[in-house]
């Protein structure tokens, strides 16, 4: 299945965020839009859910138009997974996951078994069906990101689409909800995610847009598209892409006299030296 936008153009009512936007998604994979804050990433993301009319162009989910579907028709193969979530009940882990089945349950319907087992299945998908109990307010950050995301999957969507599902959460956590979307993918749920962070792309992403002040500067590949020169353009500063022995990269910005680009160099070179071993890399300084 593919989810597609075609010339669009988003924003709301006579103002215009971004214009002249083509993007194709697939199920399966990762697709990143990576840019700064305030390039029009969350306006963009919300015209994909439906959420938001586009001012022009169109959007598609394979052969059929989004503005020609219901809500519940959208819902049932796109879900949505906000930045933060913060519940007015002391609902449970596994009743904030049930409320991704209500695309599925008529007017005055419950949740039944059936309900109840993909909402444990998308727990436990995620490795915290052991939290299925627990007061969701009591969790960290990064589970309670996690939740969120299985309460999209608990509603069967193809897709699913994240708005910077990492923001605000430690390193631990970002690494372990990168570590879930990767998964997702590999299971066959398309994963449409958002973020200003090039290292979480280049970690996890199959496909990416750049975006820059409402207009998309490049797309493909993860691999081809995020070079040094592409991500400097994107945010406006020069910056360097290194790649480590082990063929992973990451991005650092190159300041003025090349300090960081040196630092960037002995980063390398220090990954070389301790064999590509995270212990034997813990402890060194650049």
């Amino acid at each position: 299945m593919h989810l597609s936008a075609s010339d669009l153009s988003v924003g709301y009512g006579r103002r215009q965020v971004a214009a002249g936007i083509s993007l194709s998604m697939a199920t399966g994979e990762v697709f990143c839009l990576l840019g700064p804050n305030g390039c029009g990433k969350t306006t963009l993301f919300r015209t994909l859910l439906g959420l938001v009319p586009p001012l022009a162009g169109s959007v598609r989910l394979d052969d059929d138009r989004l503005d020609r579907l219901s809500r519940r028709e959208i819902a049932r193969r796109i879900a949505y997974v906000p930045q933060s979530h913060t519940p007015a009940f002391a609902y449970s882990v596994e009743e904030v996951v049930l409320m991704g089945r209500t695309a599925h349950l008529g007017i005055f319907s419950r949740p039944g078994r059936a309900d109840r087992r993909h909402a444990l299945s998308a727990l436990e998908q995620l490795d915290i069906g052991h939290l299925a109990a627990t007061d969701y307010s009591l969790l960290s950050g990064g589970q309670r990101q996690l939740v969120l995301i299985a309460r999209a999957l608990a509603g069967e969507a193809a897709f699913v689409i994240m708005d910077e599902p990492t923001a605000g959460l430690d390193y631990g956590n970002q690494s372990l909800v990168l570590d879930r979307i990767r998964a997702l993918a590999a299971a066959g749920v398309g994963v449409v995610l958002s973020s200003h962070d090039p290292d979480h792309v280049l970690a996890v992403g199959d496909r990416v847009a750049l975006m820059r002040d409402g207009a998309i500067l490049r797309q493909g590949s993860v691999d081809e598209a995020m070079d040094a020169g592409s991500l400097g353009a994107v945010y406006g500063m020069a910056v360097d892409v290194i790649v480590l022995p082990d063929g992973r990269k990451v991005c650092l910005p190159a300041a003025a006299g090349g300090r960081l680009r040196d630092g960037g160099n002995r980063l390398a070179e220090g990954w070389r030296e301790a064999g590509g071993s995270k212990e034997g890399f813990k402890g060194r300084v650049y």
